[in-house]
């Protein structure tokens, strides 16, 4: 990519971009540029037409919406996962649409954390998304251990990024479960999870990860990396709207374990209705069910899936890695002089969907941009996300971004307001 700042060469990196078709799909504010898909996906018009849809079939069918319409709810989960699955390197039978992020952390960790003997303790790492942790805090909290002794978390090195290697050197014989991120939510960092996977199954320890900042933005090919679970959301990049219905991946090898924790839509289809006491589970994903599938919160994805089928997840990290280089590449030369330092990995490899900013006026800076029709993502204490999302996002979006923040700095317009977050950041 030219080391170039004009506005003519970003519109010539646009007339050549070959999903540009594709922001016509989704519903983009005039005068706004959206930089904070990496925390919510915007509607596209696509998604919208699935939510119609299935309220159709609530209005015309009622209650036998569950097994006639085009898109029969009893079923919609198995057809939304069969659509997912390919984003995540996995086949069909291995992937189900249900509960939410946490939801579905807390069903896995009850699924497939045994302490026995001596191995009892989970590894994380102080990076990841706090939810997360608080999470396997309280499932070892249930299993009557002390989190100070039985969680080990990972320490980071800089504050921002992770090193397998430190990750690796704790896998010791007492570990019985490891969860973490493929993609840390500050800076974006990509963890090698077939590193990973690797590392944690000659010590015979299970592992699983949290992808709710990769899948959309990323490739995975779980299957191939032999991971044993995944969990994630699906309102980030992948566009499934305000508390879309969530995902997980069980790897086909532990097809057959009892779900930690049951509920009558992990059963056998076939059987679900014969209402007996005694739990029939799924052969597949499906078994890590527990309620009623939120049909109008899984709507949304349709839509949206179909536009990932469409493109495929390789279009769509060639030109997110593309728009990033670009962003980088501005801010190096444009905003030299204002103390930001870009702290996202910057090797391809390494680096997710967003460019991660530090700056100790942060949070005045992104008030400052939503002024500006900017719209960006403050991490406390001092983190600006910037996500140029692939499917809505333009080379031209990229500068005009970087501009009207050289102009917030060059004319100091961040310091009408507090350096605080608001209550939602």
């Amino acid at each position: 990519m030219e080391r170039n700042t004009s506005l003519d060469y970003a519109q010539k990196l646009d007339e050549q971009d070959t999903l540009r078709m594709y922001r016509h799909e989704f519903y983009v504010q005039p005068n706004t540029i959206y930089m904070d898909g990496n925390s919510l996906g915007l509607l596209s018009k696509r998604a919208e037409n699935s939510v119609l849809t299935l309220l159709d079939s609530w209005k015309e069918y009622g209650i036998d919406g569950w097994t006639k319409g085009q898109y029969p709810w009893f079923y919609f989960p198995e057809l939304l996962s069969e659509m997912c699955a390919p984003l995540v390197g996995a086949s069909k039978d291995e992937v189900i649409i249900t509960g939410s992020t946490t939801a579905n952390l807390h069903q896995l960790v009850a699924s497939f954390y045994r302490p026995e003997g001596k191995r009892t303790k989970i590894v994380v790492d102080e990076l990841n998304f706090p939810s997360d942790i608080y999470a396997i805090s309280s499932q070892l909290s249930l299993h009557g251990l002390d989190v100070k002794d039985h969680m080990i978390m990972v320490k980071s090195r800089d504050g921002y990024t992770l090193e397998e290697e430190d990750i690796i050197n704790a896998l010791t014989d007492d570990v019985a479960l490891i969860v973490l991120p493929s993609v840390l939510y500050r800076s974006g960092q990509v963890l090698d999870i077939q590193l990973l996977t690797e590392a944690a199954h000659k010590h015979n320890i299970i592992i699983g990860f949290d992808l709710c900042h990769s899948i959309g933005s990323v490739p995975h090919e779980l299957d191939k990396w032999d991971v044993d679970f995944a969990f994630w959301c699906n309102y980030k990049h992948l566009n499934g709207g305000p508390g879309a219905t969530g995902g997980l991946y069980v790897n086909r090898k532990h097809f057959g374990r009892k779900p930690g924790l049951a509920g009558w839509f992990g059963s056998d289809k076939e059987k679900q209705f014969d209402m007996s006491t005694q739990m029939v589970p799924a052969a597949d994903a499906g078994a890590y069910q527990i309620g009623t599938p939120h049909i109008l919160s899984s709507a949304p994805l349709l839509g949206s899936l179909e536009m990932f089928q469409e493109v495929g997840m390789e279009a769509i990290r060639e030109k997110s890695l593309r728009l990033t280089d670009y962003m980088m590449m501005l801010i190096d030369l444009e905003l030299g002089e204002y103390n930001f330092v870009i702290s996202n990995p910057r090797e391809s490899e390494k680096r997710g969907g967003h460019i991660f900013l530090v700056h100790e006026e942060a949070a005045r800076i992104c008030k400052a941009l939503k002024e500006h029709q900017v719209i960006p993502d403050f991490r406390s204490p001092n983190g600006i996300r910037l996500a140029p999302v692939a499917l809505y996002n333009s080379f031209e979006d990229v500068w005009n971004t970087v501009q009207i923040l050289k102009r917030i700095m060059e004319e100091e317009l961040y310091r009408k307001y507090e350096n605080k977050r608001d209550v939602v950041a």
